[in-house]
């Protein structure tokens, strides 16, 4: 390449491009060498900033197409929306894409079919009162427990046996995302919990599973199914939790009747005093609007 093609390429000041073939200084050579890659640095910088944006654009696409058809390898919590009062709501991932893992949160019916679930991590005192009020109404519900309640509360997890309700799984420690997404360590959290279910009961444990927190991911599905689970998650649901702030019975009710809908998995904590306060109304209100109370095996038939 020329000196003066040199100059007009990179830019170089006009006393340079004017100047006479053959007159420029070593000097002035190399700084128009020196000049012309940095501005090449720029360019090749400039381009895979732009290569990088795009590919990270193209890996959010595919993560959001995994979240939507469950295949997503990062642990995301369950949620619900609810558009339209006392239908089906939309859950994270839709029913169809769930039943590949042999899982569930409601079920498409026109009957106004229900069902109770209970989780449990630990006794705070209601349990007795949920099981009498509904031995009292003839409702098998299902429970489902962590390792703690079994091993602390053993004469109690007998009684659900008896009294014919479904005692489900929930994990042996109820694991935070990091362990549910270990496929070695979450199988190990469902079979010591079937162990110590085995040693409490005197039978196997009914193969329902529930994600700890709704927390799951396409890993830990596919394990619990390959190990004969039905997942389990929830069509209606209320921040019944905190212990210490209680919902209203009042605002309880009024969010889990405007919710209700046919097929309904119901998922309340055992640990609410709202809950063992108006589980009593709750089954009369339910079946007044003409619900009818089905144990779990029924709907995952």
């Amino acid at each position: 390449m020329s000196a003066s093609g040199l100059a007009v390429r990179v830019g170089l000041p006009h006393s340079v491009m004017s100047a006479p073939r053959g007159t420029y200084s070593v000097s002035q050579k190399v700084g128009g060498v020196v000049l012309l890659l940095v501005i090449k640095r720029k360019q090749i910088m400039d381009v895979l900033s732009f290569v990088a944006i795009g590919l990270a654009l193209m890996i959010s696409i595919v993560v959001i197409m995994d979240v939507k058809a469950g295949r997503s390898r990062s642990v995301i919590e369950w949620g619900l929306s609810f558009s339209v009062p006392n239908q089906p709501p939309q859950g994270t991932v839709d029913a169809e894409t769930l039943r590949q893992y042999n899982a569930l949160y409601s079920v498409k019916t026109p009957q106004k079919l229900v069902c109770l679930t209970f989780d449990a991590g630990y006794e705070n005192g209601y349990m007795p009162s949920i099981l009498d009020t509904l031995k009292r109404h003839n409702v098998s519900a299902a429970f489902f427990l962590v390792g703690h309640y079994l091993q602390s509360q053993p004469e109690l997890v007998r009684r659900m046996v008896a009294e014919g309700h479904v005692v489900g799984n929930h994990t042996m420690n109820h694991p935070g995302a990091a362990k549910l997404n270990n496929p070695a360590v979450f199988t190990k959290e469902l079979q010591d919990f079937e162990a110590l279910y085995q040693e409490v009961v005197g039978a196997p444990c009914a193969k329902y599973y529930r994600p700890p927190g709704g927390l799951y991911a396409a890993p830990n599905l596919e394990t619990a199914r390959d190990l004969g689970y039905t997942t389990v998650f929830w069509s209606l649901a209320y921040a019944d939790w905190d212990v210490k702030n209680q919902p209203d019975p009042t605002a309880a009710m009024e969010k889990l009747t405007g919710r209700i809908h046919p097929g309904a998995v119901v998922l309340l904590h055992s640990t609410s005093r709202t809950n063992a306060q108006i589980l009593d109304q709750l089954i009369t209100t339910y079946q007044e609007m003409g619900y009818t109370f089905v144990p779990l095996y029924t709907l995952t038939a």
